[in-house]
């Protein structure tokens, strides 16, 4: 009985770990994919500034929920961080240099 406890433990850890993934890591994807969304929009002049900022806040929801689906779909916890990782770093650093630099978009 005693060696299954580290195997129940390791899927707990997992399961935890995909957990804050989702919660955390999908908040910051979402927030990142929004803030470029907005940002590709006023730039590229379809939307005014405000409806291009008021369209990426909207779809940051589709975009959490598409997070959470990922974490939760991937075969291990590392490969779920590690990809929500670096979507938002990508999408940060693209987002960064469309802005201008007075720090609107």
């Amino acid at each position: 009985m005693t060696p299954l406890v580290p195997i129940i433990r390791r899927a707990a850890d997992s399961v935890w770990s995909r957990v804050v993934a989702a919660v955390l890591g999908g908040y910051g994807f979402a927030v990142a994919a929004s803030w470029f969304l907005a940002s590709v929009l006023a730039q590229t002049a379809i939307l005014q500034v405000g409806d291009s900022v008021h369209t990426g806040l909207l779809l940051s929801f589709a975009f959490y929920a598409a997070a959470v689906i990922r974490v939760l779909a991937v075969r291990s916890a590392l490969r779920a961080w590690a990809e929500l990782v670096l979507a938002t770093a990508v999408l940060l650093g693209l987002g960064s240099l469309l802005t201008t630099p007075g720090g609107t978009v």
